[in-house]
Formats: C-alpha cells, sequence, structure tokens
C-alpha cells in the first residue's frame, strides 16, 4: 500500500472524540489551537479487521467478565515469532491494562519502600513517577550523548549497581525518547551486570514492532537463550503499534516460575479485575490481521522522519537523533535556540505541542521530542511553522 493510498483510507479526524492529543491541548498547553505532535498515539484508525472484530463483539451486547483465550495467545505469539524470533509460552503470559500500570504493580511486587530502582535518563517520563509514587528510591544511571548518538555506560552502570544496590532496573528498549535499539552486544552487557548484582530487569519493550535501524530490534527473552530468565520480566502490548491505547490491554511476561508465583501472589492486593474483553478482542484481530496496516504504517513513518530531517537541514547546528526504534524524534535545540526560550519559541511562536526534553531528565532542556506518526501533511505543516520561527529568531538575534 502507498502512502497517499494508506493516508486516504486511514486518516481520521480526531478533534471533539475525547482525544487526549487533541482535545486536551488548552489544559495542557494553554493554548487549544497548537498542532500536536506530542502524547504517542496517532491520527490513523486501527486495521480494518480491527474495527470490524470489535462491531462483530459489540453487537453482541453482553460485556460480562471475560476470560483470556486460546486464540490471543496464539495471535500474539505467531507474531512475536514472527516479527523478533521470540519463543513464548502461554503460562509466562499475564495481563494488565496499560504498562504504566504494570510498572507499579512490578514495583511493589518485587521491591520494598526505601529499596532503589533504577533507570537510565533521558527516559520515559512515566518512570520517574512509577518510582517516587511507590515511595522507592530513584538511582540514576544516564547514557552518554555524543552528539545526539546515545549509548550505554557499562564501567558507570557497574559502579551504580555496586554502589546503591538497586533491587530492579527498568529498562526502556527500544529507548524511549532517543530512539534507539539496543544491539544484542548491548543488551548483554546490561543483562550481564544485573545478574552478577542480583537485580530484577523490567524491560519495557511496547515500541519493539517499530524498527529503522540496520540492526533489528532484539527482545531480553531471546538474549542467550534462557541465560537470564530468572531475572527478567517484560511489558509490552498492542496498543503503540495498531493505535489501540484507549483499549486498556497489555501484556506481562515472566519467564521465571518463581516470579511468576511471587507476581501472583503479590498482585492479589493491587488487582482484582479480569481481562478487558474488547481490548483482548482488538489485540488477538491486530495481531492476526494488521501486518500489511503495521508495514504500510511504517513506510509513513519512515516518510515523516525524512520530511524532518529534510527540513532542518536549513539548520546544521541542530542535531537530529538517528531513528532506529519508536515513532518518536529526538532533536537537540540548544545550538541555535538558548535553552531557557524553546518553549516560546516552539509553543509560542511556531504554535506546536510537543514533548520537552526536560520531561525525559531535568538535564535535557533545550530538547523536544516529536511524533511522526502522523499525517505527513502536518509534519511538513509543523516544520513550516517551526522553521519560520527559528529564522525569525536568528534573525532578531544576529
Amino acid at each position: 500500500m502507498t502512502i497517499n493510498s494508506f493516508i486516504e483510507r486511514y486518516q481520521k479526524e480526531r478533534r471533539h472524540t475525547q482525544s487526549l492529543k487533541w482535545d486536551a491541548l488548552d489544559k495542557r498547553f494553554g493554548n487549544a489551537e497548537l498542532l500536536p505532535l506530542w502524547v504517542a498515539d496517532m491520527e490513523f484508525q486501527a486495521p480494518e479487521v480491527v474495527v470490524q472484530e470489535l462491531f462483530e463483539r459489540v453487537s453482541h451486547g453482553v460485556f460480562g467478565y471475560s476470560l483470556p483465550h486460546k486464540a490471543y495467545f496464539l495471535a500474539f505469539s505467531n507474531w512475536q515469532k514472527k516479527r523478533h524470533n521470540i519463543n513464548l509460552k502461554e503460562e509466562w503470559l499475564r495481563y494488565s491494562n496499560g504498562v504504566v500500570q504494570s510498572l507499579y504493580h512490578l514495583i511493589q511486587c518485587f521491591s520494598n519502600e526505601g529499596e532503589g530502582v533504577l533507570i537510565q535518563p533521558p527516559v520515559y517520563y512515566p518512570f520517574f513517577n512509577a518510582v517516587k509514587d511507590t515511595n522507592r528510591k530513584l538511582v540514576l544511571s544516564p547514557l552518554i550523548n555524543d552528539n545526539g548518538a546515545y549509548s550505554v555506560d557499562l564501567t558507570a552502570l557497574e559502579e551504580v549497581l555496586k554502589k546503591e544496590q538497586p533491587k530492579l532496573f527498568i529498562l526502556c528498549s527500544p529507548h524511549n525518547p532517543v530512539g534507539r535499539i539496543w544491539k544484542e552486544s548491548e543488551l548483554e552487557g546490561m543483562l550481564a551486570l544485573c545478574e552478577r548484582y542480583d537485580v530484577i530487569v523490567i524491560a519495557d519493550e511496547i515500541h519493539q514492532d517499530f524498527e529503522f535501524s540496520a540492526h533489528p530490534f532484539k527482545s531480553v527473552l531471546s538474549i542467550e537463550e534462557e541465560r537470564f530468565h530468572n531475572r527478567l520480566i517484560v511489558c509490552n502490548a498492542p496498543s503503540k503499534s495498531f493505535n489501540l491505547a484507549s483499549l486498556l490491554h497489555s501484556h506481562i511476561i515472566i519467564p521465571d516460575q518463581e516470579l511468576r508465583e511471587q507476581f501472583d501472589q503479590k498482585m492479589i492486593r493491587y488487582q482484582q479485575t479480569e481481562v478487558n474483553l474488547l481490548g483482548q478482542v482488538a489485540g488477538e484481530a491486530a495481531y492476526r490481521g494488521g501486518e500489511e496496516w503495521f508495514d504500510s504504517l511504517l513506510t509513513v513513518i519512515r516518510s515523516n522522519d525524512l520530511l524532518v530531517r529534510e527540513a532542518l537541514a536549513e539548520f546544521p547546528q541542530l542535531i537530529v537523533s538517528d531513528l532506529e526504534g519508536t515513532y518518536l524524534l529526538w532533536i537537540d535545540l540548544r545550538a541555535i535556540i538558548p535553552k531557557d526560550k524553546v518553549k516560546d519559541i516552539v509553543q509560542e511562536k511556531a504554535k506546536l505541542a510537543v514533548d520537552y526534553g526536560e520531561w525525559f531528565s531535568e538535564d535535557y532542556l533545550g530538547f523536544i521530542r516529536l511524533n511522526l506518526a502522523t499525517t505527513p501533511d502536518r509534519i511538513t505543516l509543523a516544520l513550516e511553522q517551526l522553521t519560520n520561527a527559528i529564522r525569525t529568531f536568528k534573525e532578531e538575534n544576529k
């Protein structure tokens, strides 16, 4: 499917549909007229098979308590095997209503108040919230930023593990916001250190399907066969891949029987709900029949990434990090715009709603994150507004 045919077929107007991205602009940014490129969802309708099967299930008209069903696991596991060569077992799988909610539950299940939870900033800001809100100790091991290319400092990570002795490490893979797909050697290095210092790893792999790098996404579940399975918990969901976030359905994958038993025993305190019926119907349909739709979506995102790079090439001092994974582009504006002026230029002058760098780490004031999972015409308009604002700022500050 071409980009134009995908856009024509699936683009939807989201204003006045109770959309957080569009209808909360006034509340979140103080201006309802901004062009939203912030929260990570899309302007695209889910695959037709998803809509059809939801219609069919809704027409049944009964929405009582529901059970997980075998067909769902088969669709999900086949997708994981085909796309990522992950071999899942059904007994590993637990369900939740979102990856962020899962992080809160897992922190409470596998650590005590006051114990350390390690994250790698700049990183998805709910990681910070999940640690602080559960009264755990926030432990930081920042990524290395080499002119927009990000990597893990394994020596520094080991020093932090040795000194702080955290109970948990929340790994973002692919990494949001910097767009990295970690190489197998990088994952091996991090997991080996966690093994050495007896740290449980919670891997957020929700963006796993978005692959744009020369090296493919590698799940922590597939590193060195089953060596690290006794300390691994993986969170993912169909929500990012198929634009299903409001259906509140996600996975917690726990390969180790002892960890699963611990999770099941402790989750009695936090969750007494059954699976989300419509979330599971949508997810099964997407995994079973949404591949062509998803591959077309990837083409749109690649094209939007090129649009941004071509437009911002006018300002070679700006640093646009490579997009290896996710559909979120990380941009360093500091070489042209002073850190304390970024919000004024981007929001007040360019009229864009974006995620700001300091949301991901206090050290990243002057950065922005752009959501590319939208239509090319919106990306083009956003770039026109942004480049005009930057030109005007440069002219006024010669």
